[in-house]
């Protein structure tokens, strides 16, 4: 099976890229912005026309996309993310490829949820950011496309490679930093917040099944059970061996901005403005309902979040 995996370098892709060589079957082609890309192509500014000769040079059979950022002004999202995947499926449109394109969305796309509800893939999207925006709008190009796809919407990554300024990395690196200090005690904001943490080995391994599989539509790729932070927290400090107390401080009710999750509290009330702690539009609360995947793909995940956190701790603890 010929697969293009476009975004190879980014945070997912890598899994996606080791998973996809793992299976003798694939001959994998990867396409990106990177030096070590096989093929260098910008999908923010490359024309459809350009990717149409190239899918109908190499032929692929599966076309991946994991590419896209969760950083920058709407400008800059809409173009890694709505207009990237805007020329992906007009290039496979004309093409004579016939390829199935597997596109990688997010939960974001759904917005905020009720808290102790699973969010299924019926429920209607009202994204709570430019972000999920974003990646919403990418969505509805697929599947208004005509092609053979489907969008894994992956909850909220976790495990080896974790961004440092995600909500769990950054817990990890303020770990570090406490017991690298000799600190008795971590002051950290935002810690009230549910989220449903996926390993991104498992996600590897749906977008693997997906490529595999005939399922169109959205399917929604997480763990199916919500964990709040400061639970999550509580695991890290144990993984890590950190003996310090762990205070949550958030600012007071009623609409004040309060410490983006995971960020240490500033001693100073005067330290300059935070980031509102829901970043990524979802509110407090976000749990997958992963039964479409289970039924569709044969999936479930394997690896539990103590393990991906155990992976994030050695990673943050090997950064001098």
């Amino acid at each position: 099976m010929r697969v293009l995996l476009i975004g190879a370098n980014g945070y997912l892709g890598r899994f996606v890229a080791d998973r996809l060589l793992a299976d003798p079957a694939v001959q994998l082609t990867a396409l990106g912005r990177g030096d070590d890309a096989d093929v260098r192509f910008d999908l923010a500014s490359g024309s459809p026309g350009a990717l149409t000769r190239f899918l109908d040079a190499v032929h692929p059979q599966v076309v991946v996309n994991c590419a896209g950022t969760t950083r920058g002004g709407a400008r800059e999202l809409t173009r890694h993310n709505t207009v990237a995947v805007a020329t992906v499926c007009e290039a496979l449109r004309r093409s004579g490829c016939g390829a199935r394109l597997v596109q990688i969305g997010c939960g974001a796309e759904y917005g905020p949820s009720q808290p102790g509800s699973s969010t299924a893939e019926d429920a209607v999207p009202r994204p709570g950011g430019p972000y999920g925006v974003s990646k919403l709008a990418a969505t509805e190009l697929v599947l208004g496309s005509g092609l053979d796809a489907v969008v894994l919407r992956v909850f909220s990554p976790a495990g080896p490679g974790t961004p440092a300024g995600s909500p769990l990395g950054r817990l990890a690196e303020a770990m570090r930093r406490a017991m690298q200090s000799g600190d008795g005690e971590l002051k950290l904001g935002g810690l009230g917040v549910q989220r449903d943490f996926i390993d991104v080995r498992d996600v590897a391994r749906a977008v693997h099944a997906a490529s595999l599989s005939a399922a169109q539509g959205v399917i929604n790729i997480g763990s199916g059970r919500a964990v709040r932070l400061r639970d999550a927290a509580a695991v890290l400090a144990r993984v890590a061996g950190y003996g310090g107390a762990l205070h949550e401080l958030d600012g007071p009710p009623g609409g004040h901005l309060r410490p983006a999750i995971g960020h240490p509290r500033p001693e100073s009330d005067h330290a300059g403005p935070v980031a509102y702690p829901y970043p990524d539009g979802c509110g407090s609360w976000q749990q997958a309902d992963v039964r479409t995947a289970r039924d569709r793909l044969g999936w479930r995940p394997r690896i539990n979040l103590e393990e991906s956190l155990a992976d994030i701790w050695m990673e943050a603890a090997c950064r001098i």
